[in-house]
């Protein structure tokens, strides 16, 4: 074999090989169904990731820093590749997430865009929402767990409310030096004048050493704002 095209053979597959790092794929679990759609992702980032999604099929693609990870993405049905309208709902996060290609005009092609400034992983979580030929109003709300409006009328959902409080503790844990955080409980506070609580108990790792923590979060229900977010190492 010619010596110096075995080398630039090799050269060339070690240049490729970067340009398929950092990308990740999955398909979206399917739950429900009907004209109108929805879809809840939630990924970690540490620098800039992209996320693209056609039909049930995501693409998670790293920009930038550590590489992106996948933590759900559920839909009630396949994004159509002609939805009669979209919108994007940001959730939870504490960088910028915005929509860079609309599937109205590029063939049912999402691609949403985090730029996540700040050192360290951090969590994000976004829903988009569409009308299919035939729908009628918009879908009430991304799929998750436990439905059913804030206390006290502000609109603002205890599910989103839990994610918001999930995306702040996963922040804090963080900036702390822990990694692989995850959630055994999460649940309102059914303490008398604590309706506007998130309470919950979480694990992560820091140095390989796994510990255990409990935290708390002060939501104002209106806003969805954080008031306060405090964790407690158990």
């Amino acid at each position: 074999m010619n010596t110096p095209a075995c080398i630039g053979a090799i050269a060339l597959m070690f240049l490729v090989q970067p340009a398929r790092a950092g990308v990740d794929s999955r398909r979206a679990a399917i739950t429900g169904g009907g004209g109108n759609g929805n879809c809840t992702v939630e990924v970690d980032v540490d620098g800039a990731a992209e996320v693209e999604v056609s039909g049930d099929h995501g693409l998670l693609t790293t920009l930038a820093g550590r590489d992106a990870r996948w933590r759900r993405f559920q839909c009630n049905g396949p994004l159509p590749r002609n939805p009669v309208d979209f919108r994007l709902v940001r959730i939870a996060g504490r960088g910028t997430v915005r929509l860079m290609q609309d599937p109205r005009t590029n063939g049912g092609r999402a691609v949403i865009q985090i730029d996540d400034a700040r050192g360290g992983r951090s969590g994000y979580t976004f829903a988009f929402q569409w009308r299919g030929f035939g729908g009628g109003d918009w879908p009430s709300g991304p799929p998750a767990p436990p439905p059913g409006p804030w206390p006290g009328g502000g609109g603002f959902t205890i599910a989103k409310a839990i994610r918001a409080c999930q995306g702040a503790v996963t922040d804090r844990l963080t900036q702390d030096g822990y990694s692989y955080v995850n959630f055994d409980r999460t649940v309102p506070d059914d303490g008398p004048g604590r309706n506007d609580w998130i309470v919950g108990t979480v694990s992560g790792k820091r140095e390989f050493r796994p510990a255990w923590f409990s935290f708390s979060c002060s939501v104002d229900f209106r806003s969805g704002r954080i008031r306060s977010a405090d964790v407690y190492r158990r």
